[in-house]
Formats: C-alpha cells, sequence, structure tokens
C-alpha cells in the first residue's frame, strides 16, 4: 500500500468581512488571516476582527498579520481577538515574534540574497516560515509571484508559499514546490480586501485536485 502524503494546507488572508471568513471555511481552508496593519487595503480594526472570528465554525485556525507593529499594540489585539497564531511580516527579529503565548510564522520576501535555510536558523523557534514576493512598497498581498525554483525542498521546517497565487497557477505551484502549505489574497478577491466566493471554491478544487493525484501516485 502507498504512503498518503499529507495535503497542502491552505490559508486564505486579508478577510475583512464575516462572509468572506464563512465562504474561506466553507471552501475548505484551514486558516484565514486577519490583518492589522493600517496600511494595507485589507486592514481591519479589532471590531471588525471580532465579528468575523464570530461567524467562523470550529477547526479554522485564525491568523493575526502584523508588520514592524509595536507590542502594546499586538497585545492590545490579543486582549480583545482570540488568535490562533501570530504572523510578523516585517523586519522583526526573532526576539520580537516572542513571548505572546501563540507559535508564530515569520514571513521572508524573496529579494535577491534570501538564504532561507539560514534565516530558518535565525528564526528557530518559528512555527513555519512563509516566502513571498519582494517588493519595494508593499508587505505582501502585492500579486506577485516570485521564481518558484528559488523555493527550497528543506528547511528544517514547514514552509508556506505565497505571493501571486491563483485558482489558475496554484496547480503549478504546488506541483513545482510542494509547500506545506499555501497563502493566497489577492488571487481570490474581486476587489481589493473583498472576497470572491466562486475564486475560492475554484482556487480549494484545485488544490485538492492536485493533492489527490499526488496520493494517486
Amino acid at each position: 500500500m502507498k504512503a498518503m502524503r499529507a495535503r497542502t494546507r491552505v490559508k486564505i488572508c486579508g478577510i475583512t468581512r464575516p462572509e468572506d471568513g464563512i465562504a474561506a471555511a466553507q471552501g475548505g481552508a484551514d486558516a484565514i488571516g486577519l490583518v492589522f496593519y493600517p496600511a494595507s487595503p485589507r486592514a481591519v480594526t479589532i471590531p471588525q476582527a471580532q465579528a468575523i472570528v464570530e461567524q467562523l465554525p470550529p477547526f479554522v485556525t485564525v491568523i493575526g498579520l502584523f508588520v514592524n507593529a509595536k507590542r502594546s499594540t499586538i497585545q492590545e489585539v490579543l486582549a480583545q481577538v482570540p488568535l490562533d497564531l501570530l504572523q510578523f511580516h516585517g523586519d522583526e527579529p526573532p526576539e520580537a515574534c516572542r513571548g505572546y503565548g501563540r507559535p508564530y510564522i515569520k514571513a521572508l520576501t524573496m529579494g535577491e540574497g534570501t538564504d532561507v535555510p539560514q534565516q530558518a536558523e535565525i528564526y528557530s523557534d518559528a512555527a513555519a516560515l512563509l516566502l513571498d514576493a519582494w517588493h519595494k512598497d508593499l508587505r505582501g498581498g502585492s500579486g506577485e509571484c516570485f521564481d518558484w525554483e528559488r523555493f527550497p525542498r528543506e528547511a528544517g521546517k514547514p514552509l508556506i508559499l505565497a505571493g501571486g497565487l491563483t485558482p489558475d497557477n496554484v496547480v503549478q505551484a504546488i506541483e513545482s514546490t510542494r509547500p506545506y502549505a499555501v497563502d493566497v489574497s489577492s488571487g481570490v478577491e474581486r476587489e481589493k480586501g473583498i472576497k470572491d466566493p466562486v475564486r475560492i471554491a475554484e482556487f480549494m478544487r484545485n488544490v485538492m485536485a492536485v493533492c489527490c493525484a499526488r496520493i494517486g501516485q
């Protein structure tokens, strides 16, 4: 009997409305991302985040995304929003990611010279590393891909693929990189910050299709 490989997990980031969180959960997403970065077009306030989380069914992981936030800001959010994981998408050193009583993901922008195994050693206590496209002005959500040939096969911890993923390219992305998880935001939107349930469903079908094909190999 062939051993079953774990399916690729899915996070849908930049959720701004309860109905979009529900659509992500109904589509089969493992996690949603709430952006607590005021400069983002997908930023949410604490009351918005509370309304989204209240409508989620069980077993959907809620991830809070921060960019170079003050510790007091993160603590204020945690006191009012039940986050399961933290995602640091700025220039935070390891010590700035710790001490919140939550596991964390560190995002890395895949600019020239980014050494993922080295970063895995630096962020040794991170639950995972998220690899995203580099953009001179944006911290994620750029809709741009990086060269998937640079995605390492092994880094000593789970790797999440982000950057420019859509229903049209997610099969190729998974086949090329074999990530632990994929993270999509703009690729399942009908406008910035507003998700499209049809595109979410299509994205999830394609992820499941490639995973089922792998199991059958």
